[in-house]
């Protein structure tokens, strides 16, 4: 098992898995009040549409755009106006979001095991990078791969072929660990083993034909679990 965990590499979506979107809710109270939840979950939701429908469409912009007219839609959907600078303050806030609770010591526990640990994101790699470095989780990841160069977005086929180009590995030694339903159906679908990270109890994961290798309702589990797999 040893020499097939030092080949083994996990490759963790970062949006929803290592890093919390809806953390944006304590930012957006000011401007949108009681809706603050609501405008959090809404973000995030057209965030996810808009990557979507440009890779569908072929007309690329980064994740950061996406993210951005997600906010504009957001602030007229419910009703509420923000001026420029109280977007550009958000979006600011978006790029310092903190990690979940357990990503810290998961990835400890997992570089200590002999995994090797990469990232594998929607978003651009100064994004993601800047991320990682303020959770102070950085250094255990030998790579990041960002879709950016692609100029498309997960689940297209074409990021799961591109994140084993860049690993330089074999496909069935890569695993895709995300919270994101949509990512993990697209790795499988591509070869690749998968992990679901169920952080929402009351989340099921859609009925299709491609399924989660393994399901764990935090990272803390991850470790234990490969031992199985």
């Amino acid at each position: 098992m040893s020499n097939e965990r030092s080949n083994l590499v996990l490759a963790f979506d970062v949006y929803g898995t290592l890093i919390d979107p809806f953390r944006m809710e304590e930012h957006l109270r000011a401007a949108f009040g009681e809706k603050a939840r609501e405008a959090s979950e809404l973000w995030r939701g057209k965030q996810i549409e808009y990557s979507f429908r440009r890779a569908l469409m072929k007309k690329y912009r980064t994740f950061d755009a996406c993210t951005a007219q997600a906010l504009r839609f957001v602030s007229a959907q419910l009703g509420i106006s923000i001026s420029e600078e109280e977007q550009d303050i958000l979006l600011s806030k978006y790029l310092q979001l903190p990690a979940y609770p357990d990503v810290s010591g998961a990835l400890d526990e997992l570089a200590a095991r002999g995994f090797t640990i990469a990232a594998c994101s929607n978003g651009t790699e100064s994004a993601v990078r800047g991320l990682l470095d303020r959770a102070g989780v950085l250094p255990y990841f030998s790579k990041i791969v960002s879709v950016d160069p692609l100029r498309t977005f997960k689940p297209d086929p074409a990021v799961y072929e591109h994140l084993v180009a860049e690993l330089r590995a074999q496909k069935e030694m890569v695993w895709l660990i995300s919270s994101n339903p949509f990512d993990v159906i697209g790795a499988k679908a591509c070869g690749l083993r998968t992990a679901w990270v169920q952080r929402d109890p009351k989340r099921m994961f859609d009925p299709w034909e491609f399924e989660p290798d393994l399901i764990v309702h935090g990272l803390a589990e991850l470790s234990g679990n490969l031992n199985s797999h």
